[in-house]
């Protein structure tokens, strides 16, 4: 027996998936172990062409469909290779290969096509698919005329992709120390063809690409092109080992700049004494020139070792016709020290006043900076605490189901379709779907919710996720890259490099920062030297000194990154999911919140409360529901099924189905007509409803849903449904609204039981019968009043309102579509989630303009002071050695503020 995991395409529902399983069985001996509209899972000793070949006489597609571009093949011999290789694997269910392109169905992944093409020394890569390509495709597919696709169709968090055949790489960047430097890495990005966006992430010294391929000779020209522009890049293909990288990255960086801070203050710190204590720094007999050329020499050292970096980067960055923070310090402390040795070997050349010399200002600046970027470093270690926690809950080995019974395996060896046992106790390895046994499970990790899931056979179970007390048998369903935790991981550290648009204007003024404060610095000297009180070498100096070493715009550019790392990383702790740094500008923005009611204000599990029958047997009405609903996947279809089914009504055969969207469902059972439809359609069409005046009432006082079957014109019976309000959903709206935030819900039930929930609940607009299609328009009216609105929704029919909205959350327990929609995920499905999304969203903004704040009027305000704005009111005129310890206190106070959020609280608890 073998297991096969297909995607299928051309299916509108379960009673389509039903079609594709009843034929399956009466043609092949088949295990099907799930089954839905989108996936088929199941184990059989036929070929999967045969069982492909059943699924298509349906008028269904099954596999995964792709066009490669080819490269490497120079003959027909290369392609019959190709064509023989394909040819032995009984996973490729159809193919057509040429010299330059592939076409191919089946079941393995796009990577393992690949690699698979890689086996005979050639390069397959994802194919572009233009109007010729896809009529070829549309040529090879199966007679339904379904084009195929350049990627499967998987259920799948959101990414933060451009386009369909974007692909992502991600990088670890060495050398950058400023936001100039980000500037510069993500311009030389951008200029390698191929490459349509560059994140490039400054606290955390990684970039992620969005580029057309992953081909090697485009990742190659992007390292080349970060290294011409005086920087390191290296890729890395997974999240544990980048987060690895990193820490190596910054262990290193610390140890470094430790020592560098060590040797700086070990040496500047008895020289900056000696002249507090009134030893002499001037140049006045051959003994001082001799004692000061000793300690110049000692001090060149120490530029040459501790302070290397700063003058490395400076030119690197003077060759690339660029400045950045290292220009700054190597411009101070080179002036510095070479004044003063010009002083000490031909002190002639200046008048005795002017022939002091500042060896300490270049050692103690070098020395306090590097204790600054240290204490940074060690700072920014705990920034990706979040993300790192994510990573570490999966476990490293698994236990596989064999033959031969139970065997340790590592997770990286974990195949497709591979059976586990998960003990008590145990982490879920991979995402999985349970086979047997029963469990509670801790999902708090990845939801937020703190109360355990019970999962039994046939439920889905996510990678990372805690067994508590049962023992349970799964079938790998995800792995590697695949799975939720791994989407989950991926889509933080994407939100993590973005920028919001403040951001981006901190940028804008970094990009010009530098230049300008050499230019402030060249002007100062010129007044010092031109108008300034002898000595005017000396008070130039000084001056020029301290403007350039005050002046470091590091802080600048750690302001934002930093924030948005901690905050992207605090949310997905909590659940939160954020597709986009903007997001949470744009949500701390919000004014308006629209829910969706089924599935986010309600349980999402509607129950039949009554059953009217009107002159016909209730048995016989319960078959006929059950008969139509089966057919249908809408949650009040399910709810009439399950009673039915409860009540042990026989089933009937179904001749014709049709569903109507919004509306209900029609189906023909023995030749008579039946339609199970809202209250509100029938009456749009004014039928005559006299016979179920009693049931609407009573539907009405107990905010009821009613639903009615009408037999051949003819209203038969009436069916009561309610959805249990969530046991938070109450607390949720009035936390809302003392926010001072406009609360709305909208939903295709009937007002009256709109308007009971609505009132229950304390909501302060309703929308009710509502169509699917309908419900952009009423975001759009929405917006059309100046508010700035949140929509929140579960489902394929709030889609398109996610989308408009300006800020579309989904549930996570919600369809892959509305979660693709969304620039939020609430991983837990409480309303509360809600507000804490928006309260840590705020939270983040703030953190980040105090940040900016703090950094802006560090240098508005440091600048002129070091220019000696003060002097002629008071004689004051700073250090630089003062402004050299003052620049290093702006950073760590930066990076001190962003960690502030990883204390963040709620004001309520989901």
């Amino acid at each position: 027996m073998t297991y096969y995991t297909l995607p299928l395409s051309g299916l509108n529902c379960m009673g389509c998936a039903r079609k594709v399983e009843k034929a399956l069985h009466q043609a092949h001996p088949v295990n099907i172990t799930a089954l839905s509209p989108t996936e088929i899972t199941l184990e059989s000793e036929t070929s999967l062409r045969d069982l492909v070949a059943t699924i298509e006489t349906l008028g269904y597609q099954a596999g995964h469909q792709y066009h490669f571009a080819l490269q490497g093949l120079s003959c027909g011999r290369c392609v019959s290779k190709v064509n023989a290789l394909l040819g032995e694997h009984s996973e490729v269910i159809r193919f057509t290969a040429s010299k330059t392109e592939l076409i191919i169905t089946t079941s393995f992944n796009e990577q393992e096509v690949i690699a698979l093409i890689a086996t005979l020394g050639y390069q397959a890569r994802q194919h572009t698919v233009g109007e010729e390509a896809g009529q070829t495709a549309q040529a090879l597919t199966t007679p339904s005329g379904v084009v195929s696709q350049s990627t499967p169709v998987e259920a799948s968090l959101p990414t933060a992709s451009t386009a369909p055949s974007t692909e992502t790489i991600n990088l670890l960047i060495q050398g950058m120390t400023c936001a100039s430097c980000v500037s510069s890495v993500e311009k030389a990005m951008l200029a390698v063809s191929g490459v349509n966006k560059a994140q490039v992430n400054l606290a955390e010294q990684s970039a992620i690409i969005f580029a057309e391929s992953t081909e090697t000779n485009l990742i190659e020209a992007v390292i080349s092109s970060v290294k011409q522009a005086g920087y390191q890049a290296e890729v890395v293909l997974d999240a544990e080992l980048t987060q690895q990288r990193q820490a190596e990255q910054l262990a290193q960086a610390q140890r470094k700049h430790k020592a560098s801070a060590f040797a700086g203050i070990a040496l500047g710190a008895p020289l900056m004494l000696w002249g507090v204590l009134g030893g002499s720094m001037s140049i006045a007999n051959t003994q001082d020139q001799i004692a000061w050329g000793v300690v110049g020499l000692v001090c060149l050292l120490l530029l040459a070792t501790a302070g290397r970096s700063f003058f490395t980067n400076a030119w690197l960055a003077l060759t690339h016709k660029r400045a950045t923070m290292d220009t700054l310090v190597a411009l101070g402390t080179g002036a510095a020290w070479l004044f003063s040795m010009l002083v000490v070997i031909f002190p002639t050349w200046f008048p005795m006043e002017s022939r002091h010399v500042y060896f300490e200002a270049s050692a103690m600046i070098v020395g306090l900076i590097s204790l600054g970027h240290y204490i940074e470093a060690k700072a920014k270690a705990r920034t990706t605490q979040s993300l790192q926690s994510l990573i570490n809950l999966q476990p490293q080995t698994a236990s596989l189901i064999t033959d031969q019974g139970e065997q340790t395996i590592a997770v990286k060896q974990i195949q497709l379709g591979m059976k586990l046992r998960i003990k008590p106790g145990e982490k879920i390895p991979v995402d999985g779907l349970v086979i047997s046994g029963e469990s509670y499970l801790d999902e708090s990790m990845l939801t937020g919710e703190p109360v355990p899931v019970f999962k039994q056979a046939q439920d889905n179970v996510s990678a990372g996720t805690l067994n508590n007390d049962g023992s349970l048998m799964i079938q790998a369903t995800g792995i590697g890259a695949d799975t939720m935790l791994a989407r989950i991981i991926r889509m933080v550290r994407q939100a993590q490099s973005s920028k919001p648009a403040i951001a981006k204007l901190a940028d804008q003024i970094s990009s010009v920062f530098v230049p300008v404060v050499v230019a402030i610095a060249l002007f100062s000297a010129a007044i010092w030297f031109f108008v300034g009180p002898e000595p005017k070498a000396s008070y130039m100096l000084v001056v020029t000194t301290t403007v350039l070493i005050i002046a470091c715009p590091c802080a600048l550019g750690l302001a934002t990154p930093l924030s948005v790392t901690v905050g992207v990383g605090k949310a997905a702790e909590m659940g939160i999911l954020i597709r986009d740094a903007d997001v949470l500008q744009s949500a701390s923005k919000i004014d308006t919140v629209v829910f969706d009611k089924t599935g986010t204000l309600t349980q999402g599990a509607p129950k039949v409360q009554a059953l009217y029958a009107f002159d016909h047997d209730q048995q016989h009405l319960r078959s006929l529901l059950l008969s139509a609903e089966q057919q249908s996947e809408h949650p009040l279809a399910k709810a009439i099924a399950a009673d039915a089914q409860q009540h042990k009504a026989p089933m009937l055969e179904v001749s014709q189905f049709e569903n109507m969207r919004g509306k209900g469902v029609r189906a023909v059972i023995a030749g008579a007509e039946l339609l199970v439809v809202s209250l509100n359609h029938l009456q749009a069409q004014q039928f005559d409803l006299s016979a179920a005046t009693e049931a609407i009432d009573e539907c009405a006082q107990n905010a009821w849903t009613p639903v009615a079957a009408v037999l051949n014109q003819r209203l038969i019976g009436m069916i009561a449904i309610s959805d249990p309000i969530k046991s938070d959903s109450k607390q949720a709206v009035q936390a809302l609204k003392k926010e001072g935030i406009h609360t709305v819900m909208l939903t295709g039930d009937n007002q009256s039981v709109a308007n009971a929930i609505a009132q229950e609940l304390g909501i302060d607009e309703v929308i009710a019968q509502v169509l699917p299609d309908e419900k952009a328009s009423h975001i759009e009216r929405l917006q059309s009043q100046g508010r700035k609105v949140a929509m929140v929704g579960d489902g394929i029919n709030d889609a398109p309102a996610l989308a408009l909205a300006d800020i579309g959350i989904a549930m996570g327990s919600g369809s892959d579509v509305a979660i693709e929609s969304a620039q939020m995920t609430l991983l837990n499905s409480s309303p509360l989630a809600v507000l804490n999304a928006i309260e840590l969203s705020k939270a983040t903004v703030k953190n980040m303009k105090q940040n900016l704040f703090g950094a802006f009027v560090y240098n508005s305000l440091g600048i002129p002071v070091a220019a000696g704005v003060l002097y002629p009111v008071s004689g004051f005129l700073l250090s630089p050695v003062v402004a050299g310890a003052a620049m290093a206190l702006s950073s760590i106070t930066v990076v001190s503020n962003a960690n502030r959020l990883r204390l963040f609280k709620t004001t309520t608890r989901s």
